[in-house]
């Protein structure tokens, strides 16, 4: 069992229903329990439950492993998962300072920027949410994981049994067969053929710039995509995205919405927390979207 702390507040519900909307069938899965996975680190093939201790203060995850030797790995990818390093505290007193973010804070100071099991993985759901809703996104993820991924003997009894795709499983023929277009299924095989070749890609760069520059020499990731990709996937607390469509839904004013350029230039005063930022501005407008039903948008798969 690995108990993982966190600096107080967190909001476990807010961070289970982001990771639910994008809940891979076979992959994973969210209940009463909590998180659940499979997964395989290295040689090892491993089982992970999550649940929430808050009179701790902590999360608990229950691992079974093949190989002990993972554990410290498998700790540090949940903390990553689950953004357990976040100090909310400073966060939110930062943006408070916002007209706007100040009651969005107030209502979720506990709020987290969910991060990914793993940075391939995240760029790979990126490229896939290219314009697409989030649902189907994730119905793609997931017809991605039932065609590519290692099937598990022994494992349905846990409704878990599907690994995420290796790499080397990615080729073109086999990613076009799920419906994807030419050049979005062009530029996943040459994602995973530059990661086989660079184990290191997704590893942080010297600051945020550099990271953004390094993503976007990659095929098929454009800035938008790199931001989310260094948000969730690099821990990046300073990523933003000013062409996001549900970020300039929220702060629209009187039925105006604020450019890419005003965007940026109003979260200048929100570094170095702008993806906590948008987080908040995320959930404001899935609620308000969700009340209102607004006519359907072109957009990334990625808004909350």
């Amino acid at each position: 069992m690995l108990r993982l702390s966190y600096r107080p507040p967190y909001d476990w519900h807010a961070v289970l229903a982001f990771l639910a909307r994008r809940t891979i069938p076979g992959l994973e899965r969210i209940d009463s329990e909590g998180y659940h996975r499979i997964f395989r680190l290295g040689g090892a093939l491993g089982r992970v439950t999550v649940r929430h201790a808050p009179e701790e203060n902590a999360l608990r995850a229950s691992v079974r492993l093949s190989s002990r030797e993972a554990l410290p790995e498998v700790g540090e990818r949940l903390r990553r998962l689950f953004d357990l390093e976040a100090d909310p505290v400073a966060i939110g007193r930062k943006l408070s300072r916002d007209a706007t973010l100040a009651p969005l804070v107030a209502q979720r100071p506990g709020l987290r920027v969910p991060g990914g099991w793993d940075s391939f993985e995240v760029a790979v759901r990126a490229i896939l949410g290219q314009q697409v809703s989030v649902d189907a996104a994730t119905r793609l993820a997931g017809r991605l994981v039932e065609r590519l991924g290692e099937r598990l003997e022994g494992q349905a009894g846990v409704g878990l049994e599907r690994l995420f795709p290796a790499p080397e499983r990615f080729t073109f023929d086999e990613i076009k067969a799920l419906g994807m277009p030419g050049a979005r299924a062009t530029a996943l095989v040459r994602l995973a053929d530059t990661y086989r070749e660079q184990p290191r890609l997704f590893e942080r760069r010297q600051d945020l710039d550099e990271t953004v520059a390094h993503l976007c020499a990659l095929p098929g990731i454009g800035e938008w995509t790199a931001h989310y990709i260094a948000m969730r996937g690099l821990q990046e607390s300073d990523a933003f995205l000013p062409r996001d469509v549900a970020l300039q839904r929220a702060l629209a004013q009187q039925g105006r919405r604020p450019t890419p350029r005003e965007l940026l230039a109003r979260a200048e005063a929100w570094r170095p927390w702008r993806a906590y930022a948008v987080m908040h501005l995320w959930q404001a407008d899935a609620a308000t979207t969700t009340a209102a039903k607004p006519q359907r948008e072109k957009r990334n798969a990625t808004l909350a």
